[in-house]
């Protein structure tokens, strides 16, 4: 299977050092070039552990298609990788970009779905921990999707 990640849900991961279960979960894991550079910025969290991650895992675009009135260019061209190269999920965590690509009729998957996915696979014993990390952190996760995440692994 082929995943392409956009940046959003690549952070989430990586702050919770589950990164390396994409691989066991799909296989291949690509992103394209603009989530690459982003992720690396300086100033961005985890650019580092982000960087080395990404580092093979970057293809370019082929085709000149944009979506930047509507999403950020890392989104936009993760979702024409997403076409280019017939890929069976999306990860990507920003809600106004999930509703565009499945309008598309996208596959999208969130960290926190990655999460579920590898709770299943028995890669990780538990959510809540991450979960928990994850909010003492920038991420922003409401009470409602934590609760209902919770629920989905039977954890509450």
């Amino acid at each position: 299977m082929i995943l392409i990640a956009d940046s959003s849900a690549l952070v989430a991961l990586s702050i919770v050092d589950k990164l390396d279960v994409l691989e066991k979960l799909f296989g291949e894991v690509y992103v394209p070039r603009a989530v690459y550079d982003e992720v690396r910025k300086e100033n961005k969290s985890e650019a580092y552990k982000l960087a080395h991650y990404c580092k093979n895992r970057v293809l370019d675009i082929q085709t000149s298609i944009n979506f930047n009135i509507t999403l950020g260019k890392g989104e936009s061209e993760a979702i024409v990788l997403y076409t280019e190269q017939n890929a069976d999920f999306l990860l990507c965590d920003d809600k106004k970009a999930k509703k565009f690509a499945q309008s598309f009729g996208l596959k999208v998957i969130g960290s926190l779905g990655i999460l579920l996915k590898a709770k299943d696979a028995n890669l990780i014993e538990e959510i809540a921990p991450f979960i928990e990390i994850l909010r003492g952190s920038q991420i922003f996760i409401d009470d409602k999707t934590c609760n209902l995440v919770l629920k989905m692994a039977g954890e509450i």
